[in-house]
């Protein structure tokens, strides 16, 4: 029987989650939900709400999987189809692709963040900044404790621009009908892929796989488990308030602009700091940047060695490479000259679709008796993972559809 806990004990607790959330709030996460205030008001906000119910649901099932079996996810993964060759091959195949892909896909997006940050303040363009901190980014993967030391000034900056947006929110005062309103799911005119791209932003393949390493390490015994549904909980909870002020703020103050630079996003902060909007959401755009451009090849490193059986360090260079690998491809996308918030809609979207793949992993996995015993899935978990997997599922499908 689990152990009861007090709420003290549970405010203690709180770590991996707030993990996740510094990782998928990067300039993505700031940069989609702007372009969905600005461009269709308060109609997407129901995205939010999926989202935020989505990654408690998956997140909880990646934490639990990792506590009770004290394994990775892709550790996991390839333990449970042994014996069963092709189902092994397809799944790791198509497990690794999905990882990869959408892994490069954001750190094209994180670069690029990061550049309109710095190019706002500097004036350089940021197809030239992107792959000069692109060399940078190389430079702290290869370096641990100095991505140590850094994130922690990161999280002060990135917690301070959540802090004004949400002041913002409710200094702008939005229209709580309309509010009400956008929580009901509709799908505006030319509005599927930043649909895609919010969900995309919040609910984050790798992050299920950082997760369950991350919550193993900090729990080793199951009784623990209401610890860390606490911290998930709470957690995401916080990420969508954060998330969810800045589409509000947009709607409220941007509705119908475009936006495409770190000025235009600035406009919504201009209520609460007038001329100090510009460059304060430029150094949160470049903390919010390095934060997940760090963790990103990281995490798609770390799931492709428990599916392949690497080391779990530098020490193992085909584990070094990978790191190497995602960074220049991603210095790769984000020069390309192409609109940089473009890049960043487009990474968000590519992980989108991609989600359907991860979602039904770690549902397959948390549902297994011979993976979890009496820690599987309840009836009602499998029902919230299933409503998650297939609403992902026909969003990604639109998705792609909608490219034709």
């Amino acid at each position: 029987m689990d152990k009861k806990y007090t709420l003290k004990d549970k405010m203690k607790a709180v770590g991996p989650g707030i993990l996740v959330v510094g990782s998928f709030i990067g300039p993505g996460t700031i940069t989609s939900a702007t372009r969905a205030g600005a461009g269709y008001g308060y109609a997407l906000l129901w995205t939010i709400i999926f989202s935020v119910i989505a990654v408690v649901v998956m997140q909880e099932m990646a934490a639990r999987l990792g506590i009770v079996t004290q394994n990775g996810l892709a550790e996991e993964l390839v333990k449970e189809l042994e014996g069963r060759k092709f189902l092994k091959y397809f799944m790791v195949t198509l497990v690794a692709a999905a990882i990869s892909l959408g892994g490069v896909a954001y750190m094209s997006g994180d670069l690029t963040g990061t550049a309109i940050g710095i190019s706002a303040i500097t004036g350089i363009p940021s197809k030239i900044v992107a792959p000069l901190w692109g060399l940078g980014v190389l430079l702290l993967v290869s370096r641990g404790n100095a991505v140590k030391s850094l994130e922690k000034l990161l999280t002060v900056c990135v917690s301070i621009m959540a802090v004004v947006f949400v002041v913002t929110m409710i200094i702008v005062k939005p229209d709580l009908g309309e509010l009400m309103r956008g929580a009901i799911p509709t799908v505006p005119e030319g509005a599927i892929m930043t649909c895609v791209s919010m969900i995309g932003t919040t609910v984050v393949p790798y992050n299920m796989f950082i997760h369950a390493t991350s919550a193993r390490k900090t729990w080793k015994d199951p009784g623990m488990l209401p610890l860390s549904k606490f911290d998930i909980k709470v957690s995401m909870i916080i990420g969508g308030i954060i998330t969810g002020s800045v589409l509000i703020t947009a709607g409220t103050v941007m509705r119908g602009m475009s936006v495409n630079s770190a000025a235009d996003m600035a406009v919504q902060l201009e209520p609460v700091l007038g001329s100090l909007a510009q460059p304060f959401l430029s150094i949160g755009l470049v903390a919010a940047g390095i934060s997940s451009a760090v963790i990103t090849p990281l995490g798609v490193s770390y799931v492709l060695a428990g599916l392949f059986g690497w080391g779990m360090d530098k020490s193992d260079k085909r584990f070094h490479w990978t790191n190497i690998i995602i960074v220049v491809i991603g210095i790769i996308g984000a020069a390309t000259g192409f609109n940089p918030i473009t890049i960043i809609m487009a990474a968000q979207a590519v992980n989108g679709v991609f989600l359907p793949i991860i979602v039904f992993t770690v549902l397959f996995l948390a549902s297994r008796t011979s993976v979890l015993g009496k820690y599987k899935n309840t009836w009602v978990q499998n029902l919230l993972g299933g409503g998650v997997f297939l609403i992902s599922l026909i969003i990604g499908i639109s998705s792609i559809l909608s490219l034709f």
